[in-house]
Order: structure tokens, then sequence, then C-alpha cells
């Protein structure tokens, strides 16, 4: 009679395997039903679910079976087969040799295998050569799978991008994060910054799909993503090993799948060309901006004027026009009074912006309830004809100026509905730039130094120093038939420059 032993049952089953018939509880219950017939009691199981098989030492589970062997704990391990225990050879032979030590028992169900006895090792040996070449065979093969599936538009594991989720094997929208996706674009469009974008979205009550708040890095990688503007990237990526990053393959090999788009192309590259000027900008970086104005304050012969030495005055090496920056600095800030909107002018563009989007969606409900009442007439007409209630005469008569009056009054819509979107992204993001603008002359003095340089690329266009005066242009403000030019334009400063040397 077999003496009684004290065994594990090893379970380890891939992600893929879980979805089919071999569960992990399948495979337990196995390991359980074999030894309750050998009268063997069953002390652990050791649940490797979702795990790789192509090295398993690290795992937390193998070193508590190695500390259970060496105990005594345990003296033998149940498994299905060999490819669920490991499908590393030299792993396989390492715990052949581990467990002979131990004089313990390995046992595959599914092989038979006893590795007390040379009969045994020796087909373990074999086996496990054959699990190894098993498993790259399957690796090749799923490689090669890769590229026509793409072409197949099959999904290839993965979430969903953002504003987008899986139904079946169709990548659709989803209606509830997709407007957070496009807006993300419009944010980023007015800001042109990530961080601006994404402290945008958060402060608005916008999370992640995981509950996370929105940063920089998320901002970049979504409007990277090319599926916003209806085109799916698919096998572009490739591993470089377990546990090791992704790389980029090359673009001859990407599989490129129509899908919705949730933002126009004109708006994804928009965005994406602005990243990719930015991105320039850091891959040949030049001073560190220490001055406030560096970079917009322009001679009038057409030289920029730099601070070149310790000495904090802007310099034009052409003709020698010198300025003190602390001056410029603060004639900036005094000519921002009156290039800022007050709270009348404030109140008075979100007023008009809010009834420009209220009759358009107006005009909106009436067109659609026009489209229901040609429709039910329609309908009605062609009833009356199939009911011979009409002559062909009189339907035609009657049905093709309402079919012609339908055509033309179905084509309103999208217009509509795309000039109502357009109204109300613009007037998020004017809202946003002007309830910060509001009150940023009195904030000015506090507001640290890379928070004040963020405002004057948004908002400068040029600081042109004359012999006599000085000139600031600067322009932002929403686009509104009675605003479009309140505060845009030029302010002219007379003073005394430095003398030229």
């Amino acid at each position: 009679m077999e003496p009684k032993k004290r065994v594990g049952i090893w379970v380890r089953v891939s992600a893929d395997r879980q979805v089919e018939d071999e569960s992990p509880e399948h495979h337990e219950m196995r390991g359980r039903y074999y030894a309750q017939s050998k009268g063997w009691e069953v002390v652990e199981v050791y649940r490797l679910d979702a795990l790789s098989g192509k090295s398993i030492v690290d795992y937390p589970q193998t070193k508590q079976m190695v500390r259970d062997i060496e105990s005594g704990r345990i003296d033998a391990l149940i498994f299905s087969r060999l490819a669920r225990l490991a499908r590393n050879t030299k792993e396989l032979l390492e715990f052949a040799e581990f467990f002979k030590k131990q004089d313990a028992d390995l046992i595959s169900l599914s092989e038979n295998i006893d590795t007390s006895t040379p009969a045994g090792r020796l087909f373990y040996t074999m086996i496990a050569a054959m699990a190894t070449w098993e498993r790259e065979e399957i690796a090749e093969r799923v490689a090669a799978s890769v590229p026509i599936r793409a072409k197949m538009g099959k999904p290839l594991g993965g979430a969903a991008s953002f504003g987008y989720k899986w139904e079946g094997r169709e990548l659709v929208i989803d209606e509830k994060e997709a407007p957070v996706r496009k807006l993300l674009y419009e944010i980023f469009r007015s800001v042109k910054r990530k961080k601006a974008t994404a402290t945008e979205l958060n402060n608005r009550g916008y999370r992640t799909r995981g509950g996370a708040k929105f940063t920089d890095t998320t901002v970049e990688r979504l409007i990277k993503d090319s599926t916003a503007k209806g085109v799916r990237r698919a096998n572009y990526t490739r591993s470089t090993g377990e546990g090791k990053k992704w790389v980029i393959k090359d673009q001859k090999d990407w599989i490129l799948i129509p899908c919705p788009a949730i933002v126009s192309a004109e708006l994804w590259d928009e965005c994406n060309a602005i990243l990719e000027a930015q991105h320039k900008k850091r891959t040949k970086p030049g001073p560190r901006t220490v001055y406030l104005l560096a970079g917009y304050v322009t001679c009038d012969c057409g030289q920029k004027m730099y601070v070149y030495h310790s000495n904090p005055t802007y310099r034009c090496k052409k003709c020698n026009t010198r300025i003190m920056a602390s001056d410029i600095d603060e004639i900036y800030h005094t000519q921002l009074k009156s290039f800022l909107l007050t709270e009348t002018d404030l109140s008075s563009y979100m007023r008009q912006s809010d009834s420009l989007i209220e009759e358009k969606e107006l005009l909106l409900g009436s067109v659609r309830n026009e489209v229901v009442g040609l429709r039910k007439k329609i309908n009605e007409y062609v009833e009356l004809r199939v009911n011979k209630e009409l002559t062909p005469e009189r339907f035609k008569e009657v049905y093709d100026p309402l079919e012609e009056r339908l055509a033309q009054v179905e084509k309103q819509l999208p217009e509509l509905e795309a000039e109502i979107d357009f109204l109300k992204i613009q007037h998020l993001s004017s809202d946003t730039v002007l309830r910060e603008a509001k009150d940023l002359y009195e904030r000015w003095p506090e507001l640290p130094f890379e928070e004040k340089r963020t405002i004057v690329e948004l908002i400068t266009d040029q600081i042109l120093i004359g012999k006599q005066d000085i000139t600031i242009k600067l322009s932002y403000l929403p686009h509104t038939p009675s605003l479009q030019n309140a505060g845009k334009g030029q302010r002219n400063f007379r003073g005394s420059l430095m003398p030229s040397a």
C-alpha cells in the first residue's frame, strides 16, 4: 500500500486559458481528487493565477513551496502537467534535483511522471524540453498572427483608449468618456500647456477611467493617440522581454484601422503640431529663462533684444538700444490692466455666449420637430397609397414635394449640431481663460515666476522698444461679434530709455 503523503497542489493557468475550460478551480479539483484517490493529505494549494511560466523562481508562491519542502510540511507536489509547473527546461531540471535532494516527489498527472525513478527522470527531461519548444512555437504563432488580426480589425488585447470601449470585437465610442476626451483637445488648443489642461480638467471634476486625476503625461498620451481622429494604430509596439519596456516598431509594420472619430482631423493635427513644436524646443534647450519677457522684447530696428551679461538690461546688438529689465516688467504689468476685461465686459460676454447657444438649440429643436412632422406626413400618404385611397398621380403630386423638403431639412441637422458643439466648447474654453484673467492684474505681483511666464507666452505678441516709446502688443480674447477687438491691439508707452552707448 502506498504510504500516505502530505502533498501540495500547484495551480498555474495563463490568462488566456482562464477564459477557456482550464480554470484554476478545474486544476485544483483535479489535484484534490487524485490525492483523495491515493489517500494523501492536501495541506497547501499554490495558486499562480494568470502568471507566466517562462520563469517562476521569483514568484512568492514558488518561494513558499520551496520553504514547505525544506521544512517537511509537504513531501510531494501535484500538478496537472509539466507546462503548468514551468516552461523553462533549466528550472524544471533544477526543481527535479531539488526535490530529489529533499526526498520529495513531483507528480505530473497528464504525463504520469514519478521523478524518483531513473525512467521517470529521463522522461521528465524529454518532456521538459518539449514544453520549452511548445512555448516558443506558440510565441511564434502568436507573433505571426498579430498583424493578420490587426488588419482584420480584431482586438489585440489591452483596454480601449479613453473615450472608447470594446463591444464584442468592435471598438465603439463611450458616450460617457468621449465628451471629456474632446474637451481635453479643446482646452489644450486654447492654453497650449499639458499641465494647465490637466489642471483644468481636474478642477471641473473630471477623472481618468481609473478614477485618478489627469496629469500632463496622461494629457500628452491622449493627444498623441490617433484613435481620437478616427485612426486606430495596431501592431505598432513590441515587448523587449518580460518585465522590460515596450518599444515602437518601424512604421512599415503598423496597421492603421478606421474607427469612429471623437474630434476632427484638423483639431487633432493642430494639437499635435503644438506638442511637436514644444518637443523640438526641449531637444535643443537654450539658456534657462530668468527674465520674464525674454524672447518678446524687440528693437524697432527688427532685432531681438536680450540680457547678455549679469547686468539685467535688454540690449540690441545692432543699434545698442537698451532698457532695464525691471522697468519693462513694471510697464508690462501696468499695461495689463487696460487689456483685460472688466467685470462688466465679462458678464456681457457670458450673456451673449449663453444667448447665442440658446438660440441655436431652439432652432435645432424646431428643425427636429419639422423632420418628425414631415416623416409623419410622408408615412400617412404612403399608407393612403397602399390602401389605394390615392391615385398614383395624386400620390406623386403630394409625395415628391414632401420628400424634397425632408431632404433639405435633414441636411440642416448635422450642421446645426456641429455649430452648437463648437459654440459650447468655445464657451467653456473662453470661460477658463476669462475667469483667470479677471483678477490677473491684482494678483500679478504675488504670482510665481513660472506662472507669470506662462501667461506672458499665452497673451503676448511683441514688445517693441523704440527710441522714444514702447509698444506692447497683446492679443488674447475669445472671438465674439461685439468683443473680439475689445482686448486686442497695442498700447504705446512714452518715456525715457537708457541712452545708447
